[in-house]
């Protein structure tokens, strides 16, 4: 695809999805959306890319939403389609290998919904993070009414939600919605310090951990505990698990090859 509304970055075994809509703030059309999932699956089979992280482009906007412009012209029909924003993000958070949101401004509505479908997020000092949603009469449904509550909290999702209370990094930290804030000038050296311990790792392992979580966490204990088990007897029947028990037993940095 030759994109337009975004471009594609790779440094070491990392990949870098930026939304470069700056004269907009970074705002989500369905243009965008879709070079988003493009995107996406390229990185997905590339093997030389152990991490994906998704940011805005420039020092102000990581996504503010939405483009109120197609949004004004929505239908109860463009609601229930299965190709909207919803969609999209389900496919983000059920990537394969790990996501890291890098909130370098504006995270709100539709932008905030991005960053919480994403496995990790950081943030800068200088981030304000929300779903007003409520003030154009409609709710977050991207996902937000129910990753919010599961990240932070019934509590706080429904006074965020109800109040389109907007958070800045340091309490998006506080409350559990980002596990990183940090300068401005030290969110990319962050990131990629993040980035590059996942990437020591060995990917099947990263793979069905996330798998493991998110699965897990979404049904009753004895349940979870079996996607666990059954997780790890796949673990234990790798060739990565023996280099990985073999490399620390000889003290020497492991070869994964993800098999």
């Amino acid at each position: 695809m030759d994109y337009q509304q975004i471009f594609l970055d790779t440094k070491d075994r990392l990949g870098y999805i930026t939304i470069n809509r700056p004269e907009v703030r970074n705002a989500l059309n369905k243009e965008t959306l879709d070079e988003i999932l493009d995107a996406l699956h390229v990185f997905q089979a590339d093997d030389t890319i152990s991490c994906i992280v998704f940011t805005g482009q420039g020092e102000k906007s990581f996504a503010a939403g939405a483009d109120i412009a197609q949004l004004q012209d929505k239908t109860m029909h463009d609601a229930l389609k299965a190709d909207g924003m919803q969609e999209a993000y389900t496919t983000i958070e059920n990537c394969a290998k790990p996501t890291i949101a890098m909130i370098n401004g504006f995270a709100l509505g539709g932008g905030c919904e991005l960053a919480m479908a994403c496995d990790i997020r950081i943030a800068s000092t200088n981030a304000k993070i929300g779903l007003p949603e409520l003030n154009l009469s409609i709710i977050p449904s991207a996902g937000g009414t129910q990753r919010l509550a599961r990240i932070v909290g019934k509590g706080k999702a429904m006074e965020m939600i109800l109040t389109g209370k907007v958070v800045d990094g340091e309490e998006a930290y506080r409350i559990g919605l980002v596990s990183e804030v940090v300068a401005a000038d030290m969110l990319q050296e962050k990131t990629e310090e993040i980035a590059t311990q996942i990437a020591a790792k060995g990917p099947l392992a990263v793979k069905l951990a996330k798998l493991s979580i998110q699965h897990g966490s979404e049904t009753e204990l004895n349940t979870a505990l079996m996607i666990e088990k059954l997780s790890q007897a796949v673990l234990f029947s790798s060739e990565d698990k023996n280099e990985g028990t073999k490399a620390f037993l000889e003290k020497r940095k492991p070869q994964f090859t993800g098999k």
